[in-house]
């Protein structure tokens, strides 16, 4: 497996790409509300990236192989949605909750982020999945630095995940990202510390995991893209883009209106 190193001037390229794709959530969060649907949300969402940040939606029409082209420019998850749900005409209502994953491309670069939102008062149960789902990406994040290896992150997300009675999907997994949507590595939510490829200063990928509240299955439904719980329960999602640093690690895709890290993290 040969693991892209960035430059200095490409990684300020994906800086502004991930800023981008940051501001694109702070944005939309303020529409995620009972009667809006999913589609309207797209809409929003490629208006703000086509019109106003100059850039490109990268999941239009991407088409990796074996799949017919992504029809929208969004991903929106909607409850026991995983990811890659295809924004369409179904209202949201209250107690909802949904994943937004957004990836803008500016001047040939990415970012990729998502984030979950609740659509009025959600119910503890879904509240502590998203929070736990959260400090599951930053126990993978924290363990970023030169000499880990990716087997680390995904352990740390495990065990954080596990211990308060969620799995991990294990189908889907963070990606390398750069000048291509997915790149090497593979990025696993799950795994064993002290395995994988080391890490180095300059690779730069994205720490996305899938928590369930059930069971760890999953299914794709007939449109080809959206996955689901097979036991129907509430999944829920977080995403940040990373570059690994001499010294630790760098978010790239954190932005004003994203919410603060844990207490356990230090920036």
């Amino acid at each position: 497996m040969s693991i892209p190193i960035k430059t200095p001037d490409q990684i300020e390229k994906m800086r502004v790409a991930g800023r981008l794709t940051g501001e694109v959530l702070d944005y939309i969060g303020a529409f995620v509300k009972s009667g809006v649907t999913t589609g309207e949300l797209d809409r929003l969402c490629h208006d703000l990236i086509v019109n106003v940040q100059q850039a490109i939606p990268a999941p239009l029409n991407y088409a990796p192989p074996g799949h017919a082209p992504y029809p929208k420019s969004i991903c929106s998850s909607v409850n026991h949605q995983v990811c890659h749900g295809v924004p369409g005409d179904k209202k949201l209502k209250n107690g909802d909750v949904i994943n937004l994953d957004i990836t803008v491309i500016k001047d040939g670069w990415h970012g990729d982020s998502s984030r979950m939102f609740s659509v009025g008062e959600p119910s503890i149960q879904a509240r502590r999945l998203s929070e736990i789902t959260y400090e599951c990406m930053w126990k993978g994040i924290a363990v970023v630095r030169p000499g880990a290896h990716l087997g680390d992150v995904g352990a740390a997300i495990q065990r954080h995940a596990e211990s308060n009675g969620y799995s991990v999907v294990r189908e889907f997994c963070g990606h390398g990202i750069g000048a291509a949507f997915h790149e090497e590595p593979q990025v696993l939510h799950y795994g064993k510390a002290g395995t994988g490829p080391k890490l180095e200063p300059g690779m730069v990928f994205t720490i996305e995991p899938m928590i369930n509240a059930g069971r760890r299955d999953v299914r794709v439904l007939g449109d080809g893209w959206t996955v689901v719980t097979k036991d129907h329960s509430l999944s829920a999602q977080w995403e940040h883009t990373i570059v690994v640093t001499e010294t630790g690690f760098e978010v790239l895709t954190q932005s004003a209106g994203a919410p603060a890290a844990p207490a356990f993290i230090t920036l």
